[in-house]
């Protein structure tokens, strides 16, 4: 009876052909060799295996068709599936419209049915004593004439008759003409409407392309990006001097009472601290210099967040979300660190910092913008590190190796600040007790908060008064709700 060879026993007889000779001596030596082990030295000694080693009738007659007709299954079912989906929202969408189309038809049988009845009603008075007037006098005369014999009474008859029924022609026609007269005076008015708003819209892009005067003013100083978008003003890299900074913001008018009173500021974001800002003697005009730089980068990312908030309610609400809805919403929850598809928790992960602490603490991280870590790595919250790019502290003990985070521009590091507060299991008392103020459609106040930093700094409850402290003396609680220039106003309310 002819003996079965293994796979690996082929393999030794190929490696005997060839004579190889470190597969022999581990044989010699009485060394198991795996069958991987084999086919890496044969490969490394350049020896081809023979494909048909490893064949066999039932892996290529049945194990083969059946994996490849189990694959082809399900992307058939995968397919089925999409296309369901496709046709279940299709017929959601061919519902909405229909019902939309007849809620509109609708409408406007009963807009045109009022309009007519109204009108009918405003010709009575009128048509009554017309016909009052007119039936008086026919009767008054046929009756003087009846009177005076000077009318035969069958003939006056008729005449009665035939002048009433004048009348009752005469008003229905009148009554039909003004009717649809209405009617098509209403549809005129619709298909103008179209055309109004157009025009309306168009002194609005006028004002929008007129206003970046800020640019044509900074150009002779600092060159400007411009952004289609929005009318932004974005400071490149360069080793600003705080003169220049102070004749900018004079250029601009860019002055904080106003932006107090109005709450509105100008997007106007600068990539770096200038170095000398040190150097200013009035520490007033340090503060207000440092407010004016840092004040624009929070108010816009915390706007970026609003609108993700607001777009994450919309399609959380939807009954069947789309390929790039299901793809950002995967985006988020990575951005955010939440697990197992919690929408609930991104929401109250996704919220703002309000305006008056991140002012705070930067302020205090980065004194006032003046310190090593702001000026060389545009690190404005003190954030550490332990793996990224960063700067070492200069009083570090020896046996830690913290380093403060870098930045190539001040917006990342307040992009950065913000995710921090938002993702770690640190602050989840700060996220909480924000939440709960979203619920009770409360405003979210920096002094609210403050009690649940703690943990931001190794001085604690110290730290947290340090920062009610700034805010205080400071008047930072002014610029809560500042907008920035041309950005919608919106509230939020907790349904």
């Amino acid at each position: 009876m002819k003996r079965k060879v293994s796979y690996r026993d082929k393999l030794l007889e190929l490696a005997n052909i060839y004579d190889v000779r470190e597969i022999k001596e581990y044989v010699k030596s009485k060394k198991n060799l795996t069958v991987g082990q084999i086919e890496l030295i044969l490969r490394k000694n350049k020896i081809v295996i023979p494909k048909d080693y490893k064949s066999s009738f039932i892996k290529d007659n049945f194990l083969k068709p059946y994996s490849k007709a189990k694959s082809d299954l399900a992307e058939l079912k995968e397919e089925t599936i999409k296309d369901k989906n496709r046709l279940i929202r299709k017929v959601g969408n061919f519902r909405e419209d229909t019902a939309r189309r007849l809620n509109y038809a609708v409408k406007t049988f009963w807009r045109t049915l009022g309009t007519a009845g109204i009108n009918f009603l405003n010709i009575l008075p009128k048509l009554g004593k017309t016909i009052y007037s007119f039936l008086g006098n026919s009767f008054t005369d046929v009756f003087n004439g009846i009177y005076n014999q000077q009318l035969d009474p069958k003939k006056a008859k008729n005449v009665i008759v035939g002048i009433v029924a004048v009348v009752v022609i005469a008003t229905v026609a009148f009554n039909g003409k003004n009717y649809f007269g209405n009617i098509e005076t209403d549809k005129t008015v619709e298909i103008k409407k179209p055309e109004n708003k157009k025009k309306l819209k168009k002194p609005e892009i006028k004002e929008e392309v007129k206003k970046p005067e800020l640019k044509k003013e900074i150009k002779p100083k600092v060159e400007a990006k411009k952004k289609k978008d929005v009318n932004e003003v974005i400071l490149p890299n360069l080793n600003l001097k705080t003169e220049t900074v102070l004749n900018l913001f004079k250029d601009v008018e860019y002055d904080l009472g106003k932006v107090r009173s109005q709450k509105l500021v100008k997007p106007i974001y600068f990539t770096q601290f200038p170095r000398d800002l040190d150097a200013l003697q009035s520490t007033k005009l340090k503060k207000e210099t440092f407010i004016k730089i840092v004040l624009p980068l929070i108010v816009a990312e915390n706007e970026k967040i609003l609108a993700d908030r607001k777009k994450l309610k919309i399609v959380s609400g939807k009954k069947y979300t789309t390929d790039l809805e299901k793809q950002w919403i995967r985006q988020k929850l990575l951005e955010y660190k939440v697990k197992k598809g919690d929408l609930n928790e991104l929401l109250i992960r996704m919220d703002v910092i309000p305006t008056s602490i991140a002012l705070a603490q930067a302020a205090k991280e980065s004194g006032w913008g003046t310190s090593r870590f702001a000026l060389e790595g545009n690190a404005i919250f003190g954030q550490w590190t332990w793996s990224g790019q960063g700067i070492a502290p200069l009083d570090r003990d020896s046996n830690k190796k913290h380093k403060i985070l870098k930045f190539p521009i001040l917006r990342a590091s307040v992009k950065a600040y913000q995710n921090n507060l938002n993702t770690h299991k640190s602050y989840l008392k700060f996220r909480e007790k924000r939440s709960i103020l979203r619920e009770k459609n409360k405003k979210i106040v920096g002094l609210e908060l403050t009690d649940t930093l703690n943990n931001y700094a190794q001085t604690g409850s110290e730290y947290t008064d340090t920062l009610n402290q700034i805010i205080k003396q400071n008047r930072l609680l002014d610029f809560e709700l500042v907008r920035l220039v041309n950005s919608a106003k919106e509230i939020e309310l907790s349904s």
